[in-house]
């Protein structure tokens, strides 16, 4: 089976984890892709291949003979997809011969750009996968499943000289728990890559440092005909102390190593305010001098309006994998290698956000990202290529053999 076939019975599984969940996993719903993944893994040989009480999936392929002493290899995805745009059964849709020139979402009145996804230019005469454009497609990382599952069926069939071939595939990593009960020692590799990344070629090895900020505003609320000196306008102090941040370090200002301050929620009222955000940054330092910005603002507030006045909470949620993988440098080399060897030219950029493989990574397993030959996922207009995914899986063919 082709990796563009198993996309499509993939998506058709519909996997959103829930971040207001406290299960694990989150959403029952991604038991049902673990369960067909092993099951596939099953018939094709892989007898070890099973699903634990938290939905991670776990398989290996022994090494052939005389490669046992070879590095155990992993090759790793994530079964949920974003809970956005995912209400309703995503019906992916084949482009045949793609003319290089926007292209009509079906009937959702939403079209994708070629002034947006510039590289569409480069994939006329190819096969475009979308949605309808009502769902996200869930090529993040259901591509990157059907890649690895394609490579095993073939190493299977073909008895490929290799090392020792560990497979997982985990849950909620969209919701940043993808790694929380990760078995590390029981899946027996020395070394990984996740295969979660954007278009093929794509070799990640940096990822931000990530924290998440609450910040709650305590107002005091009286009569605003009487309220001189007295009044404390809990959404106003929300407002004045977002103004109080870097301007210019917000998503939509930054780009390639550049971190920033990420506004995703706020509420207000005069009587109580809150506002989340992300903070993002590679550089450790700049890092920690982001999350001492939230708090010396925070004070500066307090000492204006009272001790209490703003309460904050800041939580830590991923490294900067680069920390990990400095003595690993090989890995990045061999998938350089890989790369070219298929016809592919590497691209090697800072990740943007954040993978199960930069936790993975601290966790004691070395874990880059690769490509998967897919983009703009986590909305209606996420796409990719049954060329380009054939690319990766000749790319994670000649991996596995390196």
């Amino acid at each position: 089976m082709r990796a563009y076939e198993r996309l499509f019975q993939y998506v058709r599984v519909s996997t959103p984890s829930d971040e207001k969940s406290e299960s694990v996993p989150s959403s029952a719903c991604q038991f049902e892709l673990a369960r067909l993944l092993v099951q596939q893994l099953q018939e094709m040989g892989i007898e070890n291949a099973r699903v634990d009480d938290k939905c991670y999936v776990y398989a290996s392929i022994p090494a052939t003979p005389g490669f046992e002493e070879k590095p155990a290899l992993g090759l790793i995805a994530h079964m949920d997809t974003v809970s956005d745009f995912a209400s309703k059964s995503v019906n992916p849709q084949m482009h045949e011969n793609y003319d290089g020139k926007d292209l009509v979402l079906g009937a959702s009145g939403r079209v994708l750009e070629v002034s947006k996804f510039p590289w569409l230019t480069g994939w006329k005469g190819r096969t475009l996968i979308t949605s309808d454009g009502d769902t996200i497609l869930g090529a993040d990382d259901k591509a990157g499943i059907a890649e690895i599952m394609t490579v095993c069926e073939w190493i299977v069939t073909h008895k490929v000289p290799h090392g020792k071939l560990c497979i997982g595939f985990t849950p909620d990593e969209e919701i940043g728990r993808g790694a929380d009960y990760f078995d590390v020692k029981g899946f027996g590799a020395d070394y990984a890559y996740t295969v979660d990344g954007g278009l093929a070629g794509g070799i990640e090895f940096e990822n931000f440092n990530a924290a998440a900020a609450h910040i709650v505003f305590h107002g005091y609320n009286v009569h605003p005909g009487s309220s001189k000196d007295r009044m404390i306008n809990a959404a106003l102090l929300a407002c004045r102390f977002n103004e109080m941040l870097p301007a210019g370090q917000t998503p939509r200002d930054t780009q390639g190593y550049e971190g920033f301050f990420h506004l995703v929620a706020m509420t207000g009222e005069i009587a109580e305010a809150s506002l989340d955000y992300i903070i993002r940054d590679h550089d450790a330092q700049k890092f920690e001098e982001k999350k001492s910005r939230i708090a010396g603002i925070a004070e500066s507030l307090n000492a204006a309006y009272g001790p209490g006045t703003v309460e904050y909470t800041i939580r830590e949620q991923y490294r900067n994998m680069r920390e990990k993988l400095e003595s690993c440098m090989f890995l990045i080399e061999n998938a350089k290698k890989a790369a070219i060897s298929v016809g592919l030219t590497p691209s090697i950029e800072p990740i943007r956000g954040g993978t199960d493989g930069a936790r993975l990574s601290f966790m004691g397993l070395p874990c880059p990202n690769l490509g998967t030959g897919s983009a703009a996922g986590h909305g209606p207009y996420e796409h990719t290529c049954v060329e380009e995914m054939e690319q990766v899986v000749e790319m994670l063919k000649a991996l596995v053999q390196i």
